[in-house]
């Protein structure tokens, strides 16, 4: 079963979400680019769970930027995991970044 979770943030840039989290977790994180998500950073941990921590806003295809999550609009930078399986320890870890809200944990 894969797990999927968001998170989000007003209060730090990607950048800034990215440090915190490498803090906690010791994750290496890379800047990616898409035409899709525009730039994004991406770290694996050893157990194949990605984080990626992006802008809430994405450019859009008529040139004006569309929010990735449109149900929380006041939220700048979302932390999206895609994980194995449930992870109570990874979400405690994060649960301790100031200003860091979790959104939508599901799971397929």
């Amino acid at each position: 079963m894969t797990a999927f979770d968001t998170y989000g943030t007003s209060v730090h840039t990607a950048r800034q979400l990215a440090d915190l989290v490498t803090d906690r977790l010791g994750a290496a994180f890379t800047e990616r680019d898409s035409d899709y998500l525009g730039a994004y950073l991406l770290a694996t941990l050893s157990d194949a769970t990605r984080i990626q921590v992006q802008p809430n806003a994405i450019p859009g295809d008529d040139g004006d930027d569309d929010l990735y999550d449109e149900q929380h609009p006041d939220l700048t930078v979302l932390l999206l995991i895609t994980a194995p399986s449930p992870d109570t320890v990874l979400h405690d870890q994060l649960a301790g970044i100031e200003g860091l809200v979790r959104l939508a944990p599901t799971r397929r």
